[in-house]
This record gives C-alpha cells, sequence and structure tokens, in this order.
C-alpha cells in the first residue's frame, strides 16, 4: 500500500504547492488591496498545506527524498496535481471560478478526510477544514458578487466556469491509486464526494445566475503527471533558485 499512499498524498500535495504559486501571481496585481491581502493569505494557506503534505510524503518515500527535494527537485511528469490548480490565472473572473471549484471540492473532500484511517492524513485534514471554510466563503461571495453585478462581470465569470469545467471530471476520477486506499479507509469514494460537491456548486451558481453548459469533453492527465502546456513554465519559474544553486544555503 505504501507505493499507492506516496502517490496520493502527492497528489494532495502538489494541488496545493501548484495552486499557492497560481495565486501568488495576484501578489500587487489584484483589483484593489484587500483582495491583494486576500489572495496572498490564501496562498500562504496552500503553501503551508503542501509544507505538511511534503512532510508526510517524504517520510514514506522509499528514495528517501527531503520535502524540499519533492517540490522543487521532481520533473513534470512526476508532478500529480490535477490539471485544474495548473491553469493560467486569466482575468480576476477566472481566477475566482478556478478558486471556487477547488474550495468546494477541498472543503467537501476533507470534512471525509478528518475521518481517514491514516492519522497523518486525517491530521491535516483537520486543521485544513478551518482555513478551507474561509477560502470557500472567500470565493464564494464573489462567484455570487460577479455573476449578479454587471453585464460584463456576468459574461466574463460565466465564462469562465464554462472554460475550466472540462477539468472538473479529474477531481472524481476513481483508479488503482485511490480504490486499494478506500479498501483501507485511507479515501474515500470521490462519487459520494461529488454528489456532495456539485449540490454546493449549484447553490451557489443558481445564487449567481450562473449556468453550466452540460457538452463538455472531461480532460484528464494531471494525476498521472500528464500536464498542460504551461505547467513546465511554471515549474521553471518556480525551481529556479533550487536549479540553478542546487543545495544553496542562506
Amino acid at each position: 500500500m505504501n507505493d499507492n499512499l506516496f502517490i496520493y498524498v502527492l497528489r494532495l500535495a502538489d494541488d496545493s504547492l501548484i495552486l499557492s504559486q497560481r495565486l501568488s501571481g495576484w501578489c500587487y496585481n489584484a483589483p484593489f488591496l484587500e483582495e491583494d491581502i486576500a489572495l496572498t493569505n490564501i496562498a500562504l494557506d496552500y503553501l503551508g498545506r503542501s509544507n505538511s503534505l511534503y512532510e508526510y510524503a517524504s517520510s514514506i518515500d522509499k528514495r528517501h527524498r527531503t520535502p524540499d527535494e519533492l517540490a522543487f527537485k521532481r520533473d513534470v511528469n512526476e508532478f500529480y496535481n490535477c490539471l485544474l490548480v495548473e491553469q493560467p490565472n486569466g482575468h480576476f473572473g477566472d481566477t475566482i471560478a478556478r478558486q471556487f471549484i477547488i474550495d468546494a471540492f477541498y472543503l467537501i473532500l476533507f470534512s471525509f478526510l478528518k475521518d481517514s484511517s491514516d492519522q497523518n492524513i486525517s491530521a491535516i485534514a483537520e486543521k485544513s477544514i478551518k482555513e478551507t471554510t474561509y477560502h470557500f466563503r472567500h470565493s464564494s461571495k464573489w462567484v455570487v458578487r460577479l455573476g449578479d453585478g454587471t453585464e460584463e462581470s456576468h459574461y466574463k465569470i460565466s465564462h469562465a466556469f464554462n472554460n475550466l469545467w472540462k477539468y472538473t471530471g479529474e477531481l472524481f476520477a476513481n483508479d488503482s491509486v485511490s480504490d486499494s486506499l478506500k479498501e483501507k479507509k485511507v479515501c474515500f469514494c470521490l462519487k459520494e464526494i461529488e454528489r456532495r460537491w456539485i449540490s454546493v456548486i449549484n447553490d451557489i451558481l443558481n445564487k449567481a445566475n450562473i449556468k453550466i453548459e452540460n457538452n463538455f469533453k472531461m480532460e484528464h492527465g494531471g494525476r498521472t503527471g500528464n500536464h498542460s502546456g504551461g505547467f513546465k513554465k511554471l515549474l521553471d519559474e518556480m525551481q529556479y533558485l533550487q536549479r540553478t544553486y542546487p543545495d544553496a544555503k542562506w
């Protein structure tokens, strides 16, 4: 089970690290100061979560890599984050739509994982629920504000959701990794999580008067190391210092 557990923990860690990296791109670029601070704080929350998960992954890694090595010394096809979190920031509506989708997913996922038979995953999930609740409250308020706002804001946020929706299927795709861990009650059925997620998503989208088209072909690949075109550039920027000055110390 250890190999599958390692991959599962890396998936959670990579989601958090890559989304943190994306959100950090709004530092000094958000629409106004309060939102600049909010997005930066959310990015830091995700970075902290990724660190906890990499520490656990490091402790069960057969190659005995450190948390920093897992974050900064793996190549593109060794990252297992979902495709959604690596999508470009785009305009503010694009970022809010991406954030809301992932916030709703992790809010529900962690409510399940706090009961995981794995004590480390359970503890990280328990700790993450409070901050994820804040993240969800923040992004959902913006979805309603933009969707029920001006004609332009409604168009942009609606367009953002419909552009990103094709990446949501990957969040709920069971595979041999999750199946093996479900038997040990380390993780739980993603279809049940999806059912609850859809209910939460629809509640907010209805308030925002946003409709999702239902003719999408879902995109997959991130969970097995196959990423979108801009992902290598993101990693090059994130890993630049470590790769340029290996093992440098302050």
